[in-house]
């Protein structure tokens, strides 16, 4: 620590070896002997409320990071270890070298970084039995472990459907007129003559006019009836006016559409209060 500003490496973002972030890195483990970083911690997990160990001797510190030559799930699988008053036993620290499938020996380390702090760079899989934790960033503030830190809160977001309308041509309406032949029957009342048989007395008045023939003869004597006949004729005339307009009526639609939501849950001793 007094040779190096390891505490420049607290807080920045730790990438595996397939360029995944895997979250900011918490505390750098020196080796009691030698002074130089052993291990990284890194904060992993929902909330970033796990630590992992990795190994410091092949990290590779770039611009936007420090790199390591192991996978997430290698890291985030890494065996929960104690650490009894900022030292790791040797016994931790071979479990945690296996894991890594590097190997271990108890001489010193040359781990570390190079006067120059363009990297973490030493021989690897050499530690000495014990190391000394620097003091971390402070745990309780809260640390995203895909990004930049935040505070304690996480928002949650979801998608909101927008319903609105448009017009656009439904159809067309026309007029057309065409013609059908109906059937119509009307009653006309129509006069008719027929003949009337009567008969009237000889008076005065009628009486030469009765005399005025032979005595006795045989006569005829006919009259012309007449009576009316429908004549039917047809008149076309205009009876009502048709116009074709438009009117808006309004109905309900029902629209289905899928929308994303965002959910917060919590791993490890949470006691939800939502």
């Amino acid at each position: 620590m007094d040779t190096f500003d390891h505490g420049q490496f607290i807080g920045q973002t730790l990438y595996s070896s397939d360029d995944e972030k895997v979250g900011k890195i918490g505390q750098v483990y020196l080796d009691d002997d030698t002074d130089q970083p052993e291990f990284l911690t890194v904060n992993t997990g929902l909330f970033g409320m796990n630590e992992s160990f990795v190994p410091a001797a092949r990290a590779d510190v770039t611009g936007d990071g420090v790199r390591v030559p192991f996978t997430k799930d290698q890291i985030k699988d890494a065996p929960n270890v104690d650490v009894d008053g900022g030292h790791l036993d040797q016994s931790e620290e071979r479990r945690l070298y296996e894991h890594y499938g590097m190997t271990y020996s108890e001489r010193a380390s040359d781990s570390g970084l190079p006067e120059e702090g363009t990297g973490l760079a030493g021989t690897t899989g050499t530690t000495a039995g014990t190391a000394a934790g620097t003091t971390g960033y402070d745990h309780s503030a809260g640390h995203d472990t895909s990004g930049p830190d935040t505070d304690h809160a996480m928002t949650r977001s979801e998608e909101r459907l927008d319903v609105g309308t448009t017009s656009q041509e439904a159809g067309r309406a026309r007029l057309r007129k065409y013609v059908t032949t109906e059937q119509e029957t009307v009653t006309v009342p129509v006069k008719k003559e027929r003949a009337v048989l009567e008969t009237e007395p000889l008076t005065g008045e009628n009486r030469d006019e009765a005399l005025s023939g032979p005595d006795i003869s045989e006569e005829e004597h006919e009259v012309v009836l007449r009576e009316e006949r429908p004549v039917v004729d047809k008149t076309a005339e205009p009876v009502e006016r048709v116009r074709l307009g438009t009117e808006t009526v309004t109905d309900e639609e029902t629209v289905t559409e899928e929308v994303r939501k965002e959910h917060i849950e919590a791993e490890g001793d949470v006691d939800d209060r939502r």
